[in-house]
């Protein structure tokens, strides 16, 4: 069990976001959890299969394998938190999130390293500390290769849901204050004034007194909240939300499809995969299609100003531009749920 000990400035500054890169991450948890069975529980069942193939038939995924050494079967020590960022913002693009990660100061890794790793630090990872800039990149381009194939095509109604839930712990807050929230979590963790139990193999006491406490929800946690505090001012508790069934939803098409009618097939479906910045290869990987494909889609659709382009690094991101947005918000009966749809971040 870990204990949190809440002061009152904690108490006072509780916050709730969304975070699609520990959402990933708790998936790959999930998927390690259940190496050993042949198929994973419901609702997770398809959704852990599906994850499985991503991470066997796409070479680009290996990087990941850092997250099964940290946490083992049962994430039963503390570890890192530079691997799983703290959002900025109450509900950041993964992109975004992404090259934050891509972007981690030498100073972040050492600290962090010394502090869990007193006895030395283990191999696999050593390239964070003596090549971080490479190991890093390749760490990131390794999340956006598997969310394309794993959680993309599932992100839309994932999405809905920890909408809903972080609106329905939002109104509590505004309403009823911290202490009723925290109550609300009863069925992942224990509220007894000034502790926040949560239930873990490890046993520890964690002072939180002068940090923000920020809740993030996550369809794929698996009924297992886990707490973050390396960040100097946040104190991050992530928790499963409700509306896990979303993954065993099927998805639905019409048979008629007008958006493709208008602008052709294949610019319809790479406007749809948008729902994140994502590389032409990340596309690629979503739709099925050759990177050389997409990349053609994509030309067509930046001379029409339905999307943008933008250099990040080595990497050249693809996003909804209003245009595109309103298009695909036009014909909305014809492409899924109305959530899927994302404003595109504000450039300057």
């Amino acid at each position: 069990m870990i204990r949190i000990q809440l002061g009152e400035s904690t108490l006072d500054r509780t916050r709730i976001a969304l975070s699609p890169l520990n959402e990933l991450v708790a998936g790959l948890e999930l998927v390690h959890r259940e190496r050993a069975n042949e198929r994973a529980p419901w609702p997770y069942t398809e959704w852990v299969d599906r994850a499985r193939q991503v991470l066997r038939d796409v070479p680009e995924t290996a990087p990941l394998r850092v997250y099964a050494e940290l946490y083992g079967t049962e994430h039963a020590r503390k570890t890192p938190d530079l691997f799983t960022h703290v959002p900025i913002g109450a509900r950041p693009a993964l992109a975004e999130q992404v090259e934050l990660l891509r972007a981690t100061a030498h100073e972040t890794v050492e600290e962090q390293f010394t502090t869990h790793y007193p006895e030395g630090l283990p191999s696999f990872l050593k390239p964070y500390m003596y090549d971080g800039e490479r190991a890093f990149t390749l760490l990131a381009d390794a999340m956006l290769a598997f969310w394309a194939g794993a959680l993309a095509p599932y992100w839309p109604v994932m999405r809905a849901a920890l909408d809903e839930e972080v609106l329905l712990r939002a109104r509590t807050l505004a309403a009823h204050g911290p202490e009723a929230v925290l109550t609300g979590l009863r069925w992942v963790a224990r509220w007894d004034r000034p502790v926040l139990s949560l239930p873990k193999r490890r046993e520890s006491v964690l002072p939180a007194h002068d940090k923000r406490l920020l809740l993030v929800p996550l369809i794929l946690a698996q009924d297992r909240p886990s707490v973050s505090t390396d960040h100097p001012e946040i104190l991050m508790v992530t928790y499963q939300a409700r509306g896990a069934a979303v993954l065993a939803r099927k998805p639905v098409r019409p048979a008629r499809d007008r958006l493709a009618q208008l602008i052709g097939p294949g610019r319809a479906g790479v406007l749809r995969a948008l729902t994140e910045p994502a590389t032409t290869t990340a596309l690629a990987a979503t739709l099925g299609l050759s990177p050389s494909t997409v990349s053609e889609q994509l030309s067509s659709l930046l001379e029409t100003g339905a999307v943008a382009r933008s250099r990040t690094g080595r990497h050249v991101l693809y996003e909804l531009e209003p245009a595109g947005a309103a298009l695909l918000a036009q014909f909305t009966d014809d492409s899924g749920p109305a959530e899927a749809l994302e404003h595109p971040p504000h450039r300057s």
